[in-house]
């Protein structure tokens, strides 16, 4: 599918221009009076597909302005784009590569295609291989150097590499295997390794190093520093290392040289993004936490929601529809910010996962055609767990100046049941929702007595729009499903803002900078700076400060 079939730029499309004037319309409308012009709305404006719920009722939209942005996904050409996107067309078109993170979860029938291979095998054979290294560390066949059993695992990754396993493991921490320790490393700052390995024995502690290149920067940092640091804790024995590291890599050279055996290196592919991996090889620790029968269930959960987003009509299918009202959120209503609030203690890491995944994807000003939009893009994603928030920042979103939709996140079973907490859980979450859809009048204010000089203050003004998504319980499944919903929430926003979620230059500029400040910060003589004069400055107030004379 050649990008060239959207001719139009997003503001001129038709169905843009009709939500342009249909906002104009419908922007004073209330919450409070859609749901009393249609007594079933809460009922109506819902879909439900993967085993997720989703009540979309509370959104400031119409079911004409739904059927507008479904217009304006059909001008986008989203179902082109799907149908690309899953053929393993080149849709990544500043990196010229496929995009095929659906076909880590697809089944061993599957073909799906890369330059006339089918990629499916090959992701098997290393579904097959983690799961026999998976299998030989949780029974304790594998041993350390000293011939004592792992009982400490150590991911070393950063970004992809490890807001994905962190996540996962936070989030199925239930079904993890518990007389197994997991830490996870990714800070370039010398603490997060220090603190991590601090208590650990050396003899039964595994670490994975996960770098496509084997090459990044704070990676491989923490990786030498973990092998300096396993060597001095067992008598400086360089064969050490090969029973204490695995690697999450494609090159089998530089793994060799740092002394890991590749027969213990887990590949993966150009044509899985980072953001996009964990349930790759980047995923090998969630299966030495789980086992594999555990992760096969969180790949099935992503090919189901997979298989919906690529079949279910876009009236009815949850990450068009998630999508399209981010969209109306975001460009119509002035939306600035999203915030992912999980009503379970296991998805604590959720929302700082969704960073990557959405800002770094969508968070583009060039669109596919080299131009420069004229409109916003990606909201900023953030957000925390339950109550938590509650007595954080909800304030601000309740009755703060900005418009903040909310996604709720729920389960109707709590994994850990404790007398009234799950009740008590859920009794909050749905009042958030009603709360922040409807407010509370001045005149309802006014009825319980209060004084005037504090109406004003206890006034909500609500028509605060939000999602709520519901599920049994969170499962590996489940975990997996709601990954992939948001994943494709991504996929569709991008196609309408007609950016490449799938590239991430922004981050270079930074990193090729570092590289050049590092050794004006190392070396004993001082090079000369070409900086700016704060930059300049600043590397010479930090030798200062650092030198010992």
């Amino acid at each position: 599918m050649s990008n060239k079939s959207v001719i139009k730029s997003l503001t001129q499309r038709p169905a843009w221009k009709a939500l342009a004037t249909h906002h104009k319309k419908i922007a004073k409308l209330h919450l409070r009076e859609l749901f009393a012009a249609d007594k079933q709305r809460g009922e109506k404006l819902i879909t439900e597909a993967a085993g997720l719920f989703l009540d979309y009722s509370k959104n400031r939209v119409t079911t004409e302005t739904i059927k507008l942005l479904l217009q304006l996904a059909k001008e986008s050409n989203l179902r082109g784009r799907i149908d690309a996107m899953f053929a393993g067309e080149k849709i990544n078109i500043t990196e010229n590569r496929a995009v095929l993170h659906v076909a880590l979860r697809a089944p061993k029938s599957a073909k799906i295609f890369v330059d006339g291979k089918n990629v499916v095998p090959d992701v098997h054979a290393v579904l097959d291989k983690m799961t026999g290294f998976a299998n030989r560390v949780r029974s304790g066949a594998w041993k350390g150097h000293t011939g004592k059993r792992i009982t400490n695992i150590v991911n070393i990754g950063i970004g992809g590499s490890d807001l994905g396993p962190v996540m996962a493991y936070e989030a199925l921490k239930h079904y993890a295997k518990r007389d197994l320790k997991f830490l996870f490393v990714s800070n370039v700052d010398g603490a997060d390794f220090v603190e991590a390995v601090h208590g650990l024995a050396p003899a039964e502690t595994l670490f994975i190093v996960s770098s496509k290149t084997f090459t990044t920067q704070e990676t491989m940092t923490n990786a030498e520093s973990a092998r300096a640091w396993l060597l001095k804790g067992l008598g400086g024995n360089k064969n050490a290392v090969a029973k204490h590291f695995v690697a999450v890599s494609t090159n089998a050279e530089k793994v060799s040289a740092f002394g890991i055996d590749t027969a213990n290196m887990f590949g993966f592919w150009d044509w899985v993004g980072g953001r996009y991996s964990m349930d790759s090889a980047i995923g090998l620790s969630t299966m030495l936490a789980i086992g594999s029968e555990n992760f096969r269930a969180l790949l099935a959960g992503f090919h189901e929601l997979d298989e919906h987003f690529r079949t279910a009509p876009f009236s009815e299918n949850l990450p068009v529809l998630m999508a399209l009202l981010s969209v109306w959120n975001t460009n119509f209503l002035g939306a600035e910010t999203v915030a992912v609030l999980p009503y379970e203690n296991y998805l604590k890491r959720f929302p700082a996962y969704l960073q990557q995944l959405t800002m770094e994807s969508n968070g583009k000003y060039i669109t596919l055609a080299g131009k420069k939009v004229n409109y916003q893009t990606s909201p900023i994603y953030w957000g925390e767990p339950g109550t938590n928030g509650q007595h954080s920042f909800y304030q601000l979103i309740h009755q703060g100046t900005r418009l903040i939709p909310c996604d709720f996140i729920a389960f109707a079973h709590a994994l850990t049941p404790l007398g009234r907490h799950h009740d008590l859980l859920l009794a909050n979450v749905l009042a958030q929702s009603e709360a922040l859809a409807f407010g509370k009048t001045a005149a309802e204010v006014k009825a319980e007595k209060v004084p005037d000089a504090l109406v004003p203050h206890k006034v909500f003004e609500g028509n605060r729009p939000s999602n709520t998504i519901l599920a049994d319980r969170l499962t590996p499944a489940v975990l997996g499903r709601l990954v992939a919903l948001y994943e494709h929430i991504v996929f569709v926003q991008g196609a309408i803002w007609s950016v490449n979620p799938f590239d991430q230059w922004g981050v270079e500029l930074g990193k090729a900078l570092a590289q050049r400040i590092v050794p004006e910060l190392e070396n004993k003589i001082l090079p000369p700076l070409q900086h700016d004069s704060s930059t300049n400055n600043l590397i010479r107030r930090y030798r200062k400060m650092k030198s010992p004379t």
